[in-house]
């Protein structure tokens, strides 16, 4: 069994995956990392450089959560396999639009990913720092990245982690939602959570 660090957003999560893990492995640790790529990114950051200094450095991290859907793409109760964590809204507006970190020449906006066959949807996920909200907001990530499939807002944070300590990556995301107006009655979080649980029974599978 592999070194497995497991990094989830907020404590339903991390229930979740607990529940999917069954039995708790010493070989699997699941975090609490908080909401948003900067807390995802720091508390990411820390238990990695903690496990290396005791000298049990981890063999990969996973994020895993619940996420958005881009309508067409997935659905509700759909689990996606990240092949990329894309920092949607990181760069600049300008009256011609949006332009990320790459085109602004600050550094990426994209981290590759180690995709894993668990049966679930493959395709890039979007890291945002506000949830999308609009059908005008929807249509502009999914047009600029027709790649993408969900939305979520710790990947990329997690993934920058992973990529300082060369350590293997992966996102999973269970889509509760499709992005675009908000509708709070249409969310089905409960019947995310639970497919969120078997994608974690089945990583450890």
């Amino acid at each position: 069994m592999k070194h497995i660090l497991i990094v989830t957003a907020v404590e339903v999560e991390r229930a979740a995956v607990l529940a999917g893990l069954g039995q708790t492995s010493s070989d699997i640790d699941v975090l609490t990392a908080g909401v948003g790529s900067a807390a995802a990114a720091a508390s990411t950051a820390i238990a990695l450089t903690r496990a290396s200094s005791l000298g049990s450095p981890y063999d990969m991290v996973v994020c895993m959560g619940i996420g958005g859907a881009i309508p067409g793409r997935a659905a509700i109760g759909d689990v996606v396999v990240g092949t990329a964590s894309i920092a949607a809204d990181l760069g600049a507006e300008t009256a011609d639009g949006f332009l990320s970190v790459d085109e602004l020449g600050f550094g990426t906006s994209v981290i590759a990913t180690t995709p894993i066959e668990i049966g679930a949807k493959i395709g890039a996920i979007l890291t945002v720092s506000t949830v999308t909200g609009s059908a005008l907001r929807a249509t502009e990530l999914a047009d600029r990245h027709p790649d993408a499939l969900a939305e979520a807002m710790e990947g990329y944070g997690v993934a920058c982690a992973a990529a300082a300590t060369d350590t293997r990556f992966v996102e999973i995301r269970a889509i509760s939602n499709l992005i675009g107006p908000r509708d709070r009655d249409a969310w089905r979080i409960p019947d995310a959570l639970a497919a969120l649980a078997k994608a974690a029974a089945t990583l450890v599978e």
